[in-house]
């Protein structure tokens, strides 16, 4: 082949090649303790009082922070300011700690306020990773799958999106794939939780889709 055609071709593949696109990750280590994060965002859909604070926790997964919700609330919410994701992959540990209605641990996406966006949970009350949109305030179901979820014990919680394609996994195995189109477009990330579980989260991280 004629070198400068192959020059030629080299040079247009670099145009064209779309850029590395690298996981942003918050192990929360850098953050006071007793405080929010910096950086976070949160809140409660529906109502409540919810407590997000970081917290010292020398069994985390990534000593020695961890944030951890121990207020109570519908839908306590936290998510991390400035995300902008329309299409990717979120991903956390979380530890149910406590709690008599549930024990609950979840990530939300395409957040668009503490009204409408999508949340992933897992439930050791439950043993069930579910799958939800929430509209108007509203959480309305998409699917709920058994799973085991031991409590006092670290889980992994990853959920990977793309246009209308979810799909939900509980320690690297998928429990959840499903098309939903309710909420479509750009939106925060974070974590959350439900009721009173008292709930603690270590190793988020977030990638949009290149």
């Amino acid at each position: 082949m004629n070198p400068i055609l192959v020059v030629l071709a080299m040079g247009a593949a670099s145009v064209f090649a779309a850029p590395p696109v690298h996981a942003e990750a918050v192990d929360f280590d850098s953050d006071k303790v007793g405080a929010m994060p910096a950086g976070w965002q949160c809140g409660s859909t529906g109502g409540g009082a919810p407590r997000w604070t970081v917290e010292a926790d020398a069994g985390a997964p990534s000593k020695s922070n961890v944030l951890k919700q121990s207020g109570s609330g519908t839908f306590p919410w936290c998510v991390k300011t400035g995300t902008s994701l329309a299409d990717g992959t979120v991903e956390v540990k979380f530890k149910p700690l406590s709690g008599r209605e549930d024990q609950a641990g979840g990530l939300v996406w395409r957040w668009k306020d503490g009204n409408t966006y999508y949340v992933a949970r897992a439930n050791a009350l439950e043993n069930n990773v579910s799958l939800y949109y929430t509209e108007r305030g509203r959480r309305i179901t998409i699917k709920y799958v058994d799973a085991p979820v031991a409590a006092n014990a670290w889980h992994a919680l990853r959920v990977e999106f793309k246009s209308t394609r979810i799909r939900v996994l509980l320690d690297g195995k998928a429990y959840i794939e499903q098309d939903d189109s309710h909420i479509a477009g750009p939106g925060a990330v974070g974590v959350w939780t439900k009721a009173d579980s008292v709930t603690a989260f270590d190793d988020f991280s977030y990638q949009p889709a290149p």
